[in-house]
């Protein structure tokens, strides 16, 4: 666990939500879910590397995700079991609303 990464008791409602509150974080969450853990750099969201970093931290900082670092890469999972145990059912409604907005939009 990196610095930055509250326990479990410590997420904070609000900033779970603040976290949820932009599309590029939500779409980076929505993948995590679906393919499990990821390198920050296989994340194709077209943003700079420097504005991806960011809503890496800001994920991080609100304890949705855990990042590991190996060498010079650092690997990024969704926090589920922890984030479920905080607040039941909200990745789930999350989840489910982010996947039928990505399948909403045309290809």
């Amino acid at each position: 666990m990196l610095a930055g990464e509250p326990r479990t008791e410590d997420l904070s409602l609000a900033a779970v939500m603040a976290a949820l509150s932009d599309p590029a974080r939500v779409e980076i969450v929505r993948v995590l879910a679906a393919e499990g853990e990821r390198t920050c750099g296989t994340f194709d969201l077209g943003l700079s590397k420097a504005t991806r970093s960011h809503h890496f931290k800001v994920l991080r900082e609100a304890g949705l995700t855990r990042t590991r670092a190996e060498g010079t890469h650092r690997h990024v999972s969704l926090r589920r079991d922890d984030v479920d145990a905080r607040f039941p059912g909200l990745l789930s409604a999350v989840l489910t609303a982010a996947e039928a907005e990505f399948s909403a939009v045309p290809a």
